[in-house]
């Protein structure tokens, strides 16, 4: 398929898409997981490439083929960039599979339908979680970079993303970032007279507008994720990671100030402003709270988080602030080091195993408390350690390539050892863990996990979304976290939270 010009969509068409089959791909490893079904690392038989296969779960839908990946596969077919994730082609399986289960009262249709991308080495959610793990202020630089290049792209073409966070944000072994996850974007025309949903965006990366009811919105709730992006990466961890959407709020409203009808003229129409308006008034604390962020940074970031979106900074604006243009500069992303796969589906894998291993040692310790004189001697200094992680924020060097605990495909070999070690992060930052400890899945960007329900009736019934919904689990082939979905690339689980609860297609069936 030919790019299309810069400013302009892709609208050729493929006749080739749906007319081959899945068997023409060797499924190698799993590195997504979601309610919308499993993303692979694949290879084609006859040429080689890897690929990654996101199934298309079809057994939960009564009424055909899902609303969600229909808009999806539209647009990714229109929307052809270099810092916009590639969807390939799509095939198709003739039976049911090995791996399917059968759900009686859903689709009776026998086949599987796969979306088919091409295959990125990493999300910047599981990329950040390996330990010991540093940022160099040249490498944000880089990210942010390509973040606000291609969505100034989706923003130019009238597409809204919908679902910006870490594990959709795919990064390749030559340092390239692609945006992923369109199961939540949506076309929007330039007048902003549609209502649309405010079930979107993974709750610790929503902006306060749509926590506030609004229904008319436009490319501005994008950027108000960029800003929680940056931040995460400057500060070391999340900074907004709300439990349900009334603590959200208010975690927005202690960063942000209260807002009112001064700062944020009209605010006070919006549908459940006076339902969670804070009793007292709160000041603007960002400059107060990252106070050790340079001030390039701290004036982007606070044009970022502005809480009128009339007011926040556009990604195009945002591509020409002095932060991009003073020392350091941003990386070539070609300088980047290189690092084994590392998607969040994985990296959640290796800590729930390492866990596991932990517990079990304590177990064999109390029922046989003199084993451990049977255990291996220390070993000294500069001798490697095979439990550990292969040179964590190190380049993989080709003549020592990293230890696995079994043959692995394309740099995906299974790493074990601690998460801990020095902070992934610049010195100006926080000297937290090199790793989010309190992370969910978020299956990585090729697709996503569940989303709260999607609805415009009263705000946010209950006391709280389950944990699940907090935090998209989401990979950036799929969707976001707190929304039950048919997700792009990735997988869904607790700790993150979702873009939305409930199911995904429920909230699409008519709602925009």
């Amino acid at each position: 398929m030919a790019a299309a010009a810069p400013g302009q969509l892709n609208l050729e068409e493929s006749p080739s898409w749906g007319s081959r089959s899945v068997e023409c791909f060797e499924k190698l490893e799993q590195i997504g997981e979601g309610t919308y079904g499993q993303v692979y690392m694949a290879k084609e038989r006859k040429t080689g490439e890897v690929v990654a296969l996101k199934k298309i779960r079809m057994d939960n839908e009564k009424e055909g083929f899902p609303i969600t990946a229909i808009r999806e596969i539209k647009i990714l077919k229109k929307l052809q960039h270099e810092n916009v994730i590639k969807l390939k082609e799509i095939v198709t399986s003739p039976g049911r599979e090995a791996d399917e289960q059968v759900n009686q009262e859903g689709n009776r249709y026998k086949g599987s339908i796969y979306m088919v991308f091409e295959y990125m080495d990493h999300d910047l959610t599981g990329l950040a979680d390996r330990p010991g793990l540093r940022f160099t202020i040249p490498q944000i630089k880089c990210y942010m970079k390509q973040l606000l290049t291609g969505l100034h792209y989706c923003h130019l073409n009238h597409v809204l993303h919908r679902d910006i966070k870490g594990s959709n944000l795919l990064i390749d072994n030559k340092g390239n970032l692609k945006l992923a996850d369109f199961g939540l974007a949506r076309s929007f025309s330039s007048d902003h007279n549609a209502n649309l949903t405010n079930r979107v965006i993974t709750l610790w990366y929503r902006p306060p507008e749509l926590l506030l009811g609004a229904t008319k919105y436009d490319s501005a709730v994008d950027m108000w994720s960029v800003g929680c992006i940056f931040a995460e990466l400057l500060h070391g961890k999340p900074i907004l990671p709300g439990k349900n959407e009334p603590e959200q709020l208010n975690k927005i409203f202690e960063l942000c100030g209260t807002p009112d009808e001064i700062n944020w003229p009209g605010v006070s129409k919006i549908p459940w402003y006076n339902k969670f308006k804070p009793a007292r008034p709160m000041k603007r604390r960002i400059k107060e709270v990252f106070r050790h962020f340079d001030s390039h940074a701290l004036e982007l970031l606070d044009k970022m988080l502005c809480l009128d979106p009339s007011k926040r900074i556009s990604a195009q604006e945002a591509l020409v602030a002095e932060y991009f243009f003073v020392d350091p500069r941003p990386c070539d992303p070609r300088s980047l080091p290189k690092y084994e796969s590392s998607h969040e589906f994985q990296t959640k894998k290796k800590r729930q195993q390492q866990r596991q291993n932990e517990e079990m040692a304590k177990r064999q310790k109390v029922q046989h408390p003199h084993q451990h004189a049977r255990l291996p001697p220390i070993q000294q200094s500069g001798q490697a350690n095979p439990q550990h992680w292969a040179g964590p924020n190190h380049p993989m060097n080709p003549s020592q390539p990293p230890l696995s605990s079994g043959p692995s495909h394309h740099q995906y070999g299974k790493q074990h050892g601690p998460p801990g070690g020095p902070s992934r992060y610049p010195p100006g930052g926080n000297p937290s863990s090199g790793f989010y400890p309190d992370r969910g899945s978020q299956g990585g960007s090729y697709g996503s996990g569940a989303y709260p329900a999607q609805g415009r009736g009263p705000p946010y019934p209950g006391s709280s979304l389950p944990p699940a919904a907090q935090r998209g689990a989401a990979s950036g082939y799929g969707a976001p976290p707190n929304y039950s979905q048919s997700n792009q690339y990735g997988g869904s689980g607790a700790g993150r939270p979702n873009s939305m609860a409930g199911n995904r297609n429920q909230q699409y069936g008519w709602q925009q």
